[in-house]
């Protein structure tokens, strides 16, 4: 069989797959990334003649690959929201960046180095991996597009779109411990000020700086009352997209600051400029595309990971390491983080369940396997593409049905409590 044949035609399925999925699974408890990952684990199990797409043997592809498959999601993500930036608007995602992603990275270190017995760099780089929730696999529960409305989206939707926009950034500095652990030694003496004062104060505030700064030239360009006279945004959505991901990322890495951050800073600073402009919706509609055709490529590779024996060595330890994460330290930590918040019981729950995994964990282990040696690689990818496989199942399965109870009681409320469920999506459950 002609492995260039395969593959094109493997491209062009996947393009359709993307198309057509998200219409077809709209209502059925069962996920786009599901199905993909099925399809890359029958098309991989199938076809002899693919060459086995292993991150260890590809690092380079792995890197690049999953990170503009999270820049673009970045994007998406920051678009969507309608809710301005707040201290108080967006207390949910402050309380899960203060408190749940820094415990969760914590037991999972624990849990890294007590059940898998890695050593403390190897445990750090797990743990900051697996603690970014996702924004590429987690639509069923994000909001969806850009509105007028800056009272449209419910807690659980917001809070979990807006977290996964920002914590994909700020794993970062704990990926730099990681890599700094690894080639100066463990002791804290010999790594901590310089990642204090480079990895965590100087590269977020970098990243933030550059965000706003990119999204407010873009803005100024495209969305402004004198662009708009001038037609400049008329047919250039793709281009505007393609423009805010590159130029937002490469000049906060030029900077040596997040790129990740300041993508999502971004676009919230592009959708801070007149809600009402309705080429948010073109852009958006762009970079969904873009996002879910790129998301639906690196989903079919790790199915063909997986049927080509990415997970054969697999032991107790690790499923057992993949189901607390996912069973017990996500729902914990992210309870604790809302505690005396102002989310209701049943949104705190399912914010606290939802903590997906996905392909920002891919890229983590990709890019601090490529940056530092680990010992034990190959465990660390196996338990990390096996978190983020249980994740799919696990969180594609509920998404819908979840999801729904949730609406169905918020509305309840409302009608309730106002007499009409006009305002449903805002009232806490």
């Amino acid at each position: 069989m002609d492995p260039v044949g395969l593959t094109y035609a493997i491209a062009g399925a996947a393009a359709l797959l993307a198309a057509m999925l998200p219409r077809l699974l709209r209502r059925a408890p069962v996920s786009e990334p599901m199905i993909v990952v099925a399809v890359g684990l029958a098309v991989f199990g199938l076809a002899d003649g693919l060459p086995t797409p292993d991150p260890l043997a590809h690092p380079t592809v792995a890197v690049h690959l999953t990170e503009v498959c999270v820049i673009v999601s970045l994007l998406g993500a920051g678009l969507a929201l309608d809710r301005p930036v707040g201290w108080h608007r967006w207390s949910s995602t402050w309380r899960l960046l203060a408190v749940t992603m820094p415990v969760a990275i914590a037991v999972t270190a624990l849990l890294g180095g007590w059940l898998l017995g890695l050593g403390a760099a190897a445990a750090v780089l797990l743990a900051a991996a697996l603690a970014p929730t996702d924004p590429v696999l987690a639509s069923e529960v994000q909001v969806a597009e850009p509105t007028d409305d800056v009272e449209s989206e419910d807690e659980a939707r917001f809070a979990l779109t807006s977290e996964a926009g920002l914590n994909d950034g700020l794993a970062f500095p704990f990926t730099y411990a990681a890599i700094a652990m690894a080639t100066l030694g463990a002791a804290p003496s010999n790594w901590l000020g310089e990642w204090l004062l480079l990895d965590v104060l100087w590269r977020i505030a970098a990243g933030v700086t550059v965000g706003i700064a990119v999204g407010w030239l873009l803005r100024l360009l495209f969305f402004s009352a004198r662009s708009r006279q001038a037609g400049l945004a008329d047919k250039a959505g793709g281009f505007v997209a393609l423009a805010a991901v590159f130029l937002a990322y490469g000049a906060a890495e030029l900077a040596a600051g997040y790129g990740f951050i300041a993508v999502f800073v971004c676009a919230c600073t592009i959708r801070a400029g007149e809600r009402s402009h309705g080429q948010h919706q073109v852009l958006h509609t762009y970079v969904e595309q873009l996002e879910r055709l790129l998301t639906v490529l690196v989903l079919v590779l790790l199915g063909g990971a997986v049927a080509r024996g990415a997970l054969a060595d697999i032991g107790w330890a690790e499923v057992l390491l993949a189901a607390l994460v996912l069973l017990v330290v996500r729902p914990l930590t992210g309870w604790l983080g809302l505690a005396r918040g102002t989310t209701g019981r049943r949104e705190r729950a399912v914010i606290a369940f939802f903590g997906v995994r996905g392909i920002g964990s891919l890229y983590y282990v990709a890019y601090a396997t490529s940056e530092a040696e680990f010992p034990g690689e190959e465990q660390l990818w196996a338990v990390t593409q096996l978190v983020v496989v249980g994740s799919v199942l696990l969180h594609g399965v509920t998404a819908t049905p979840v999801m729904r109870w949730l609406d169905r009681h918020r509305a309840a409320t409302a009608e309730a409590v106002h007499g009409t469920a006009d305002r449903a999506p805002v009232t806490p459950v």
